[in-house]
């Protein structure tokens, strides 16, 4: 069981500190537009007590066309003020689905320079499993002061990545299913290309998971990252289709002890409708 308050907590770490006063707990959960899924409906009726809902889509730059990209600092420490999160606050971050869009408010966390954020390991599904309880109240927590000090070193632009595809210095890494890495299954955003930044690596987020959607331990997160080409010795820039399960890479390198990986916060949202090239070919 991965255990390390800087990543990744389990359900009884999180069930024996759940009451400390430090301690704030985020129900993050997001699915893709296709999936038909009421998310703050879900939250309203089951959640762990004492978790927030943190809306992805909303604690996101709402003047960008793209979808969710990462708020400025002064508009991401307003939200989790509203919150009651402040800068004393030891954050856990779990979803509905396992670990999936948990890893992003993971990142979005890191981004504005708050390191004391950990990922529920299993999320919500395995707290039930394991027998703890669960709220349909909503929390109320007294706003507090959230500092952000911006880490611009974690996320790329489509301009950058651009340069890194071409040079060959960095290791873009694509967190899709293969089949839309491919090109042979189509996007679930209209309008975009299919295919794969060229140059790109491709290790499925699903790779990185138990059956039960825990994370899997470290021997085997090194065998997946390494079956799929990544040197572990290199710079890493993520990507998905929109920044959530890119995350998830970022999330297990940082678990491997990898620091050197940012996240291209565009992802395939920009890339599939403004990107220079794309491979296996344009569609």
């Amino acid at each position: 069981m991965l255990e390390d308050t800087r990543t990744i907590v389990s359900t009884c770490w999180l069930n024996d500190h759940l009451n400390g006063p430090d301690i704030r707990v985020v129900d993050g959960s997001w699915y893709l537009p296709d999936a038909g899924r009421d998310v703050k409906a879900e939250y309203a009726a089951c959640h762990i007590p004492g978790a927030m809902f943190f809306d992805i889509d909303r604690v996101a730059d709402l003047d960008s066309p793209l979808p969710h990209m990462a708020p400025a600092p002064g508009q991401f420490a307003a939200q989790m003020e509203k919150l009651g999160i402040g800068g004393t606050h030891r954050v856990v971050a779990y979803d509905s689905a396992g670990v999936f869009s948990a890893a992003r408010v993971w990142w979005l966390f890191r981004l504005a320079g708050h390191e004391a954020v950990a990922v529920l390991d299993g999320g919500l599904k395995k707290w039930i499993a394991d027998g703890f309880t669960t709220a349909q109240s909503n929390p109320v927590n007294q706003q507090c002061s959230m500092p952000v000090r911006q880490q611009a070193d974690l996320v790329r632009t489509m301009e950058q990545v651009d340069r890194y595809r071409k040079d060959g210095d960095v290791q873009i890494v694509d967190a899709r299913p293969a089949a839309r890495f491919a090109g042979v299954s189509p996007e679930p955003r209209a309008g975009l290309r299919s295919g794969h930044i060229p140059g790109s690596l491709n290790l499925p987020y699903t790779k990185l998971l138990n059956p039960d959607g825990t994370f899997k331990p470290r021997n085997q997160l090194k065998h997946e990252l390494v079956a799929a080409g990544v040197s572990l010795d290199r710079p890493v820039v993520t990507t998905c289709g929109s920044g959530v399960t890119a995350a998830m890479v970022n999330l297990a390198l940082e678990i491997m002890g990898h620091r050197d990986h940012a996240l291209y916060d565009g992802s395939w949202a920009e890339w599939g409708a403004f990107g220079p090239e794309v491979a296996p070919g344009e569609s």
